[in-house]
This record gives structure tokens, sequence and C-alpha cells, in this order.
């Protein structure tokens, strides 16, 4: 009996790379900050105010591709796939 699981292997791996994506994007975004005693001009870096936030975004991008992925289903998925759950059998 077939367990039908929203996800399967290749979602999860796509949304692992996700979240490390995301999360290399934050670690771009960080640098020591501007006090009040001294001002940090590297708060205005490339690195900080375009790369980080880009690379982030491509990793909540590439979190909605991997909701939505879909493995190519086999012929015999196919034809299960066109009977209505009602009349399927248990």
């Amino acid at each position: 009996m077939k367990k039908n699981f929203a996800f399967e292997k290749m979602n999860y791996i796509l949304l692992i790379a996700g979240v490390v994506v995301i999360i290399l994007g934050f670690i771009l975004m960080t640098g020591a900050p501007t006090t009040e005693q001294a001002y940090n001009p590297d708060i205005f870096s490339t690195r900080r105010i375009v790369i980080g936030p880009m690379v982030a975004l491509l990793g909540f991008i590439s979190i909605i591709v991997a909701i939505l992925w879909r493995t190519p289903s086999k012929s015999a998925d196919k034809e299960e796939d066109t009977v209505p759950f009602y009349k399927r059998e248990r």
C-alpha cells in the first residue's frame, strides 16, 4: 500500500537548500554596527545592503519552487489519478 505524502524526497532536498541559502543571505548582512562612539561606514557596504538581501530573496524563491515542485509520475500513477477518489478501491 503506497502512502501519498504531500512532499517527496526532492521537495525536502530543495527546501533544505533554500533554508541554507536564506541563512547565508542573513550571514552576509551581518557586521559591526555603528555606535554613538564610532561611526562604521561598513553598514552601507554593497555586501550588506545589496548582495545579502538578494541571496536571501533567492532562498525564499527557491523555497516556493520546492513547495510547488512535482516530480513526473509514472504511467501507473497517471491511471490512478484519472479515477475519482470516491471510486477508488481502498
